[in-house]
């Protein structure tokens, strides 16, 4: 092999390994800030969240979630399957006629967080006070901590914000709107305005 030969082939090789370099460096996710290895660090960081937050907040209530309780994991984070968690954190109001939930969920070790925190937006049940509905989910992950708020558009996005800034550094962010709840026909303005049939009188006001 010649000394020419030679030289292309160990700049071909700096090349390709610069190459890679590069995409592993676009490929990676920058570093979160947040460190949770306990139900009481996620407390922790739903204090820290608070502070962030500028607008008033109704009165809440911060609980960790028994994980062998499966049906009300899945009442507060919309998952089917727990098994790919190890602790949920719920913050929410005192009084249950005020739409607002913060939810905090430690996933275990390998576990997709952007997945879960998609599973979540998707499947969370903004009607659950049965009253009233919240207007916007927004959630996201950073690291192995997932993030979900619901509640109006201000107060979820105010204290979605606060996560973020703490966070650092997030994946992927979903974001739902709540939708109109369909009304029974006999629920529905002016019904009781409709032409009578078979000579009945309308019905009464």
């Amino acid at each position: 092999m010649s000394k020419t030969t030679k030289i292309i082939l160990a700049v071909v090789a700096v090349a390709v390994v610069a190459l890679v370099g590069v995409i592993l460096m676009m490929n990676s996710k920058p570093a979160s800030n947040l460190s949770v290895n306990s139900a009481e660090d996620l407390t922790a960081l739903v204090d820290q969240i608070y502070e962030g937050v500028s607008i008033e907040m109704p009165m809440l209530m911060t609980q960790e979630l028994d994980m062998t309780d499966a049906e009300t994991v899945k009442y507060f984070t919309g998952l089917e399957n727990i098994n790919d968690i190890e602790y949920v954190v719920a913050s929410e109001p005192m009084m249950t006629s005020q739409a607002y939930s913060l939810m905090l969920v430690k996933v275990k070790d390998g576990v997709d967080a952007d997945a879960i925190a998609k599973s979540m937006n998707e499947n969370v049940d903004e009607r659950k006070w049965i009253c009233v509905t919240a207007e916007k989910i927004y959630s996201v992950a950073s690291g192995d901590v997932v993030c979900l708020v619901m509640s109006n558009e201000q107060t979820a996005k105010t204290v979605y914000d606060s996560f973020k800034t703490l966070a650092g550094s997030v994946g992927q962010e979903f974001e739902r709107s709540a939708e109109e709840p369909e009304m029974p026909e006999d629920m529905l303005p002016g019904m009781d305005m409709l032409p009578a049939e078979d000579g009945d009188m309308p019905a009464a006001m």
